[in-house]
């Protein structure tokens, strides 16, 4: 019964999940010219026998396709189950798009488990062919860093699995529940939070109908949960008709307000984001998206076109972005980052401190780190360009938002703040009588040092 429900058909790709189904009736891609600037619509390039595509080809994908995918035109590039059942997933099939290092060849032949090696043509588009060293090569190909586990890391180290009421349900917040509605990702990134469960071959960690019904059953009992996070695994892996099966039950539940789905599938795979699927999307609103950004690479002309798709749709997106030694380490990056974001109507969220997972120690920066960019992103830029930096804490104790120290210290009735520019200055803030700086939040001599006291919210 739960197989039944699962498993799309007979024609679903080799190592898929479970929960990966093929989409029906999606009308066909037209045939494209291929390049096309970024932020820029397609339009006729090569005269009347082309039509517009459904969705635009940059430049450097065109190139990519014509020397790995010869004999794939167009409309198949652009079919989104094409690019799923086309994943590169083996040292094989790597190999021949790049040239892999000693350390990245021993990586792929050491690995097993979870966290497979996996990624769309697409995204494959995006690779820098001779540097291991290039940002988005090194999120997606493994290195044999990865085998290390440092001090302090653990494989759930956020607790998921110890806030678990039921299978793939985690409550840790009050008011909101994280469901985890498969695990399976169509390109799958080394420094994953759910390592130990995505793209896993353990029973124990499959997905079924049964476990949609309990997790269903749990949130319909607690009238307290009023947002439900659909996550993974990516969501977007999902057959359209899977898909609004699962908002349509959230939906009738009367005290949930609003879903969110978390994904990286218009990042990773931006040609499933159809027509088909953005028009049954709009029939839950209010419905919000968070997408996981890396890079400024990432923000193709591919990528524009699908969340101008959901943003018309009217879908609020929001991107949240996990902070990469020698990936987006840097202001300048990020800076690149969140201007083409906005550009595309994508509201920079959170940026995380990486998490402790086992072996992701080659990617974690210093907290410092994040400051700096913080700093020099406030004031330097639009305020809708500086996402809130958090540390999720270990434990399970929830999104821990860091600030640079703008307040410096009280001073009588005056609060002394410090600037984007170092200036000092004062602001007059009489405390209500019988309370001092301290107790107030505000240390009556020095600063107020970043996450330092009240600082624990949620998202």
């Amino acid at each position: 019964m739960d197989q039944q429900f699962l498993v799309a058909n007979d024609k679903e790709p080799p190592g898929s999940s479970h929960m990966f189904a093929i989409e029906g009736n999606d009308p066909p891609s037209a045939v494209g010219p291929g390049p096309v600037p970024v932020f820029q619509k397609a339009v006729p390039a090569l005269g009347a026998a082309y039509k517009v595509p459904r969705l635009v080809i940059s430049d450097h994908t065109h190139v990519f396709r014509k020397k790995h995918f010869p004999n794939v035109p167009a409309q198949q590039w652009n079919d989104w189950r094409w690019q799923n059942r086309n994943r590169i997933t083996t040292l094989e099939a790597l190999a021949r798009i790049l040239q892999l290092s000693a350390d990245e060849q021993a990586a792929l032949e050491y690995h097993r488990g979870s966290l497979p090696v996996g990624m769309t043509p697409y995204y494959a588009s995006l690779l820098d062919p001779a540097n291991p060293a290039e940002p988005l090569r090194r999120t997606v190909v493994p290195s044999m860093a990865e085998f290390t586990r440092l001090p302090g890391e653990a494989d759930d180290p956020l607790s998921e699995d110890g806030h678990s009421p039921v299978p793939g349900l985690v409550h840790r917040y009050p008011d909101r529940v994280l469901f985890l509605v498969n695990n399976y990702c169509t390109t799958y990134c080394r420094y994953c939070t759910r390592s130990r469960m995505v793209g896993s071959s353990d029973a124990a960690r499959a997905v079924t109908r049964t476990q949609w019904e309990n997790a269903l059953a749990y949130i319909q009992a607690h009238p307290e949960v009023r947002d439900v996070l659909l996550s993974g695994g990516d969501p977007l892996s999902l057959s359209d008709d899977r898909l609004e099966w699962l908002l349509q039950r959230l939906r009738a539940i009367p005290h949930v307000e609003f879903v969110r789905i978390g994904t990286k599938i218009p990042v990773v795979m931006p040609q499933r984001i159809t027509p088909t699927l953005v028009r049954m999307l709009r029939r839950y609103h209010p419905l919000w998206m968070s997408i996981h950004f890396t890079h400024p690479n990432e923000v193709t002309p591919e990528v524009a076109e699908a969340c101008e798709r959901l943003a018309d749709a009217g879908i609020p997106l929001g991107s949240q972005t996990v902070l990469l030694k020698g990936v987006n380490d840097s202001v300048d990056t990020m800076k690149r980052l969140y201007h083409n974001l906005l550009k595309i109507r994508v509201r920079p969220y959170y940026l995380y401190q990486c998490d402790p997972i086992s072996g992701s120690g080659e990617f974690r920066t210093p907290v410092s780190k994040g400051l700096e960019i913080i700093q020099g992103l406030r004031g330097h830029t639009t305020g809708y360009a500086v996402p809130t930096y958090v540390i999720d804490a270990p434990g399970g104790g929830g999104k821990i938002p860091l600030l640079p120290e703008y307040v410096s210290g009280r001073e009588g009735d005056d609060l002394i703040l410090r600037n984007f520019e170092g200036g000092q200055f004062r602001y007059h803030d009489p405390l209500p009588a019988g309370e001092n700086g301290a107790n107030a939040g505000v240390p009556a001599n020095g600063s107020l040092s970043a996450g330092g006291t009240s600082s624990c919210i949620s998202a």
